[in-house]
């Protein structure tokens, strides 16, 4: 599994979801559980998610070309969005139906079949939820890492509902169906408001995390001792790949293949350090004063 790409998973979890979606759907015909048509509604949103994130993954690894010379790798970005949207819409249906049945609470039946299936759907998911989680971390691909989560919502869902509904013939409350999926619409809401706001800020182009960036200037340190300086750093996540540009200011006198050899070198590093980070260097003379008029990397013009 470990060699398998993004587009893998992606058709592993629609396959998953059309699996979960007949047996959710099952147990709630059976049972006539709000809770449990809520779960399967969420399902139907992973089925949508997953159709959006093959097509994501797809047109991500697309190779660079003239009109995108930078590469494809935020199409991702769309399927989390996407998938972000989705589970907000999910909510508000749920919660719907469960305020409906709220007001006007009606019996289960056939709980110990309904059950059943709900339990072979949660762990289904679950075990895909773990392989995807696993694997957006290995490829970077946050796609995965939201279909994964979204799935992992689906799980601790699931199990609450499964949970509500044993306590329904001991209590004899009716109303915890309707509770439970009114407690599922928020908790499925919270995981929509998380995914659109991932996507907002790599839309945004944000930094790369802290350790990333503490690893780059653990690297760039080593060089102090050979008079070589450092200024306009700046990284952006992409979906899977990072991007680096920086600075490099040499002494003066050094030929163009000692300032070249040395950019080689430290892209090297950083490469080896994070991989799958595209670096780009701009050397510069440390006595020429224009060297640090562009530290901010905005140069004034009089």
């Amino acid at each position: 599994m470990k060699s398998k790409s993004a587009r893998f998973y992606t058709i592993l979890s629609i396959g998953a979801a059309l699996l979960t979606i007949g047996l959710k759907a099952g147990a709630y015909f059976l049972t006539g559980s709000v809770g449990l048509l809520s779960d399967a509604a969420e399902s139907v949103v992973n089925l949508v998610a997953a159709v959006v994130a093959t097509w994501a993954v797809t047109y991500a690894a697309k190779p660079p070309d003239e009109e995108h010379s930078f590469g494809h790798y935020k199409a991702e970005y769309f399927s989390s969005g996407v998938e972000g949207a989705l589970i907000l819409v999910a909510a508000a249906s749920i919660a719907a139906a469960a305020w409906e049945r709220l007001l006007h609470p009606q019996p289960l039946e056939q709980l110990s079949i309904g059950l059943g299936l709900s339990l072979v759907a949660t762990a289904v998911n679950g075990i895909l939820a773990l392989a995807m989680l696993r694997a957006g971390r290995r490829l970077r691909s946050i796609t995965l890492r939201a279909d994964a989560h979204h799935l992992l919502t689906d799980v601790w869902t699931s199990v609450g509902v499964i949970v509500g509904l044993i306590l329904v013939p001991i209590t004899h409350w009716l109303i915890l169906d309707p509770m439970i999926a009114l407690i599922v619409a928020v908790n499925i809401v919270w995981t929509g408001v998380r995914l659109l706001r991932e996507t907002a800020l790599g839309l945004l182009d944000t930094a790369m995390p802290l350790p990333e960036r503490q690893a780059i200037a653990d690297i760039l340190s080593h060089y102090d001792s050979q008079g070589v300086q450092f200024h306009a750093l700046r990284t952006r996540v992409a979906g899977s790949r990072r991007f680096v540009s920086l600075h490099v200011l040499v002494p003066g006198a050094w030929t163009v293949k000692q300032g070249h050899d040395l950019c080689e070198e430290i892209e090297l590093a950083i490469v080896r350090a994070l991989p799958g980070t595209y670096i780009f260097t701009h050397l510069e003379p440390l006595e020429d004063p224009t060297s640090w008029e562009d530290r901010q990397l905005d140069r004034f013009i009089q």
